[in-house]
């Protein structure tokens, strides 16, 4: 059985359904259709787990019909399981802070909801990484800054205009990931001095434990 991909959404952690601004409504809205599309259409989603963005993409992926247990996953800054949003089926806290923010940037895409400074040091990671970004270019924020272009001048992918694409709906997101995905066939190396090295995936054929276990150490007398 194929392994269900998992798709990061990321994006401002200070929106709600209710009692906010037009605008920050708009972009809880925006995360919720995402994480049902996603779902939807066989994806998980994973994010860093707290409020906003996090907790509304995580929503709207329980309101798919075809949400199952685990297609919600946090990647928690804290050591603690409970500061997570009430939404996360998978709850994986890091002691990182911040610097797990390159945890959630490692998901096979990467797709952003307005955002702030986390939000750009997540895009920037994905990119270094060589994922798959989409912004949606109709949220204010640094999705709709970064949307069209690519974040720096280094060539990771050749044959295709490799770039942070821009996106309006869930459904133009999910269009994207079908035709591009295929061509993000590389991935990430060794932290890169100039420009990112990146190697072909290689498909896993692991079905289970070690076969090559632990020789033996000889122990000196």
């Amino acid at each position: 059985m194929e392994r269900r991909k998992t798709v990061s959404v990321i994006g401002n952690a200070a929106c709600a359904s209710d009692g906010c601004t037009a605008e920050e409504k708009l972009k809880w809205e925006m995360a919720f259709n995402l994480g049902k599309t996603l779902v939807d259409n066989g994806y998980r989603v994973l994010t860093g787990g707290g409020l906003g963005v996090m907790r509304a993409a995580m929503m709207g992926a329980h309101a798919s019909d075809r949400y199952r247990e685990g297609d919600t996953i946090a990647i928690v800054p804290s050591y603690d399981h409970n500061m997570v949003n009430d939404c996360a089926d998978i709850v994986i806290p890091t002691g990182l802070d911040f610097y797990r923010d390159i945890i959630v940037a490692n998901s096979e895409v990467v797709i952003a909801v307005g955002g702030g400074s986390g939000t750009l040091n997540e895009m920037s990671a994905a990119w270094k990484l060589g994922r798959m970004i989409i912004c949606f270019k109709n949220i204010e924020g640094w999705s709709s800054r970064l949307a069209g272009a690519p974040m720096d001048n280094h060539i990771r992918y050749t044959g295709f205009k490799d770039q942070v694409f821009g996106a309006e709906s869930p459904e133009e997101a999910i269009s994207l990931i079908e035709e591009y995905l295929p061509k993000y066939d590389c991935c990430f190396d060794r932290i890169p001095l100039e420009s990112p090295k990146l190697i072909k995936k290689s498909k896993s054929t692991w079905i289970g434990p070690n076969p090559y276990p632990y020789k033996k150490i000889k122990r000196l007398k």
